[in-house]
């Protein structure tokens, strides 16, 4: 910053961006192979390669942010609209599954019997896992404003307290979700309605572990004292990312679980 005379952060060159590409297509390759082939060796080892060039990447950014002053407020600024931009691509992308589920279940077409849900599916009860699932994820979001505001009071107890419990939540979650899938009486391959359920559910199941990740990172980055009162935005993306995961369970547990069913 002292050879510079303005507030941007120019980014340096690095090579995470081009082996984050090699390793995804070999980690997808893999899973064609997998498939096809049976066989998971190429799989796994892109989605070691890929995990690999995450925890380095972000070490990077973390460097950045936390030790060489990089991110001013205007660079948050910019980092702050990069993420609404991505929930909005997010929450564009379950809009899909939404307008799939609803176009099918409204109007049934000849092949799955005309009524909904097909004939021979039996859905899930919504009052059993799904809510509890639903209560699961509105305490999480709970605790999660609680770890934020805790944060911004220098709170330094109370946010690791609230923070863990919330990455708690998290994992008791997919647990959850794991289980009932295993207990599923259709599969994916089961018409339309198995297609939707498990397209809809199993991505936003993928999100909750990504987004229980990406707070378990933030719980590490506090217990170094990498944040402050008035600079967290690492924090603070983990946990718009987070109440976007319990806003779109929300919609899944209306409408596939309880008005599907």
């Amino acid at each position: 910053m002292l050879n510079k005379n303005h507030i941007y952060h120019l980014v340096e060159v690095s090579p995470w961006p081009i082996l984050g590409a090699f390793s995804t297509s070999a980690m997808l390759a893999g899973i064609i192979k997998w498939f096809h082939l049976y066989e998971m060796n190429l799989f796994f080892l892109g989605m070691l390669c890929v995990i690999m060039v995450m925890y380095q990447w972000w070490r990077d950014t973390t460097r950045e942010s936390t030790f060489q002053g990089l991110h001013t407020s205007k660079v948050v600024k910019g980092l702050r609209w990069g993420m609404i931009l991505f929930i909005t691509s997010e929450v564009l992308f379950f809009m899909s599954f939404f307008w799939s589920f609803f176009h099918s279940s409204l109007t049934p077409s000849i092949e799955i019997g005309m009524i909904w849900p097909p004939k021979s599916i039996i859905p899930f009860n919504p009052i059993q896992i799904p809510l509890l699932n639903t209560t699961i994820l509105i305490s999480s979001g709970i605790t999660v404003t609680w770890a934020h505001h805790s944060l911004m009071e220098n709170n330094y107890k109370q946010s690791i307290y609230s923070l863990l419990l919330t990455i708690l939540l998290g994992i008791y979650f997919s647990m959850l979700q794991a289980y009932e899938y295993f207990e599923s009486s259709f599969s994916i391959a089961d018409s339309v309605y198995g297609s939707s359920f498990f397209l809809a559910t199993g991505f936003h199941g993928i999100h909750v572990m990504i987004g229980t990740i990406f707070l378990a990172i933030c719980l590490l980055r506090q217990k170094k004292n990498h944040f402050s009162s008035i600079h967290h935005f690492g924090f603070e993306a983990a946990a718009w990312y987070w109440h976007f995961v319990d806003v779109v369970w929300l919609f899944l547990y209306i409408s596939v679980y309880w008005w599907g069913s």
